[in-house]
């Protein structure tokens, strides 16, 4: 079962992608991802009333927000730093770089968490998956050798060592969200409303910082709907996702990995949507990331 919660997760986690490319393009980024998390926040806030006012019935349809102890929302925050550093970065390059170079890019993110997953859990991959996930990463490569026609030296952009930093701090924290899960045991809707509050608090303290000092910046920044469907999204994302992790048995080198699926959406409608180059080209490394999840499930 846990296995097709973490396909539900990487379809919204396309769609979110999609999303957050018109979100960011041409626009200011602090603002964009503190209303983004903010939107996401405010579809969380009903089931924390709820859990206050109603228990019984919370607890009843399964949404049920519990009270945690102050050392568990210490665990919290450290999640909420690492993924507040991870999107600023991947916002940052996702502005500057096309959705084709980025996706893939983070596609890599599964090769972090299975290191993770191998030295941390001891968790033990068989040869297909050992296969699976060094075709993902030279299917990787080869993206960055399609990358420099689009004038993007991978060793020279600095954007791109903005998105390796915030893949590999993503993985980090996919990591870490098995411990939150599992040794916490902490539900999802729980988990989920209070990084979001943390999260808020912390990219708060970089607007007030960055952003809100610099008129220009300010005037900068444009609304677009697609900021409240990045935000909305992710929260079902993550909400499968973390439903995955509650299963016992959930490997999460093997989720981490079915989440990439999501490249499918990404580099095929939004190569389409956003009309970027060498899109055929891209297709060959895509169907190399494409096999090695087939592999990892396969096994």
């Amino acid at each position: 079962m846990w296995m097709y919660l973490g396909l539900l997760a990487a379809l919204f986690l396309g769609l979110h992608n999609l999303c957050k490319k018109h979100a960011v393009q041409g626009n200011e980024v602090f603002p964009v991802l503190f209303v983004t998390i903010g939107s996401g926040f405010l579809l969380i806030i009903p089931l924390f009333i709820g859990s206050q006012y109603f228990p019984e019935y919370t607890k009843q349809i399964g949404l049920y927000i519990t009270p945690i102890p102050w050392k568990t929302h210490g665990f919290i925050f450290i999640k909420s730093m690492i993924m507040a550093t991870s999107w600023v970065l991947a916002y940052q390059a996702l502005k500057h770089l096309p959705i084709t170079i980025v996706t893939p890019i983070r596609s890599a993110g599964p090769f972090f968490t299975f290191i993770g997953a191998i030295l941390i859990y001891q968790e033990k991959p068989n040869f297909l998956q050992w296969i699976g996930f060094f075709l993902i990463i030279l299917s990787v490569l080869l993206y960055s050798r399609i990358g420099k026609k689009e004038g993007i030296h991978f060793k020279k952009n600095k954007w791109i060592f903005a998105i390796i930093g915030a893949t590999f701090l993503g993985a980090s924290s996919g990591l870490y969200d098995k411990f939150l899960i599992q040794s916490l045991t902490l539900n999802p809707q729980t988990l989920q409303f209070w990084f979001c509050w943390y999260t808020l608090l912390i990219l708060l303290l970089i607007l007030s910082i960055i952003w809100l000092p610099n008129s220009k910046k300010r005037k900068a920044f444009t609304w677009r709907w697609t900021i409240v469907a990045v935000g909305v999204l992710l929260q079902a994302a993550d909400y499968f996702y973390f439903k995955a992790l509650q299963d016992p048995e959930a490997l999460i080198m093997l989720l981490s990995a079915i989440k990439r699926s999501q490249i499918l959406i990404a580099v095929v409608i939004g190569g389409l949507v956003f009309k970027e180059k060498n899109k055929r080209k891209k297709l060959i490394p895509l169907f190399g990331i494409m096999i090695g999840v087939f592999l990892i499930l396969y096994s």
